[in-house]
């Protein structure tokens, strides 16, 4: 039996979505083939276990009874140390976070510093993935179709002068963005210079850089990609929100969006759209599973590539696991799937010369 630490929460704006996909993740577990240790980080940023997982993953850490814990950093012995002395051993981490502190490399570079195996990306395809600026950049540099776009930065982000250099640049409407989130917190559409300038205020608050991008009529799509080495896209879906865009709303709401699988376009459309997924995946160095978010754009009817999730939202209404699931791979054998690429990602790394 592999005993594996589910981590969840974590320091970021999109904490209460990683609870929910938590939730889904730890059911579809098999307690026969797994022995789970339900790791939580609080918003504050402590490791905790929590009493109740259930209730953990319903009313938040703060909120119930935990044991503080913290990972140990030795690759020999790579496992949880609890303040009472207990020590107990790890296979595997699952981290199931979303958003800064999670997403973007940093667990994956402490996991890595403890020798443990974990799902998911690496460091350096998580901080890429996660970062937009630096994931433009390498899908540019993969030939990858994108939107126009520009990065302001820091004191350069708001004010008259942000304003002035996106209208410079491109037309409205555009796509107000931090650089480091996901699930669409801090993302405005702007409509004209009257709301760009608070769109740029609150994507500050989020984050040093700001990504603004061209908005793209179109159809939004969707496709789901598992690998290593070896990446295969799963079907296409289509995403139809209620709201004008995929908003944060739209995607944790009930009822807020509707999901087309398959989606309906045509074989070249779809094929086009697996295509540039697995490129995508490769393009970030990418391992495990992600999910790539398109646009089918009406005036040119051009597939364009919005951006990659590494570790993509797992909850019942997500669309990483129903494409899986209307590809065949139930919720069960999609989680097993993760864990085993994990391993074998992790085995081979472990294979590579450290010394000279």
């Amino acid at each position: 039996m592999l005993r594996l630490a589910l981590i969840f929460g974590g320091r970021s704006a999109e904490h209460e979505i990683s609870l929910a996909s938590a939730r889904f993740v730890f059911s579809m577990l098999d307690p026969d083939a797994y022995e789970v240790v339900p790791v939580g980080i609080t918003p504050a940023g402590r490791w905790v276990v929590p009493e109740d997982f259930d209730a953990a993953t319903t009313i938040g850490l703060d909120a119930v009874s935990t044991r503080p814990v913290r990972l140990v950093s030795d690759p020999g012995r790579p496992g949880l140390a609890f303040a009472d002395g207990e020590f107990l051993p790890l296979d595997f981490a699952f981290p199931i976070m979303h958003g800064t502190f999670a997403e973007d490399g940093t667990i994956q570079g402490l996991l890595e510093m403890a020798g443990l195996a974990y799902a998911g990306s690496g460091v350096l395809g998580s901080s890429v993935g996660m970062d937009k600026e630096l994931m433009k950049a390498v899908f540019a540099n993969a030939g990858l179709p994108q939107m126009d776009y520009l990065v302001l930065r820091d004191d350069a982000a708001t004010g008259p002068d942000a304003i002035a250099a996106v209208e410079e640049r491109l037309q409205y409407p555009v796509f107000v963005k931090p650089a480091n989130l996901g699930s669409s917190v801090g993302m405005t559409k702007a409509h004209d210079r009257g709301e760009l300038g608070p769109a740029l205020e609150l994507a500050a608050t989020h984050d040093r850089k700001t990504v603004v991008e061209a908005a793209c009529v179109g159809r939004e799509l969707e496709c789901s990609l598992l690998g290593n080495a070896d990446c295969r896209a799963s079907v296409v879906g289509e995403v139809i929100p209620a709201n004008e865009f995929y908003d944060y709303e739209s995607k944790y709401t009930e009822g807020m969006m509707s999901f087309a699988i398959p989606a309906k376009v045509d074989d070249r459309h779809t094929e086009r759209v697996r295509e540039l997924a697995v490129r995508a995946f490769h393009a970030v160095d990418a391992s495990g599973f992600a999910r790539c978010d398109f646009f089918l754009e009406t005036a040119t009817d051009r597939v364009i590539l919005n951006e990659i999730n590494t570790i993509p939202g797992m909850t019942a209404m997500s669309g990483f696991p129903r494409l899986w699931a209307a590809s065949g791979i139930d919720g069960h054998a999609l989680v097993d799937e993760i864990v085993r690429l994990g391993l074998e990602r992790h085995e081979r790394l472990a294979r590579l010369k450290l010394a000279r």
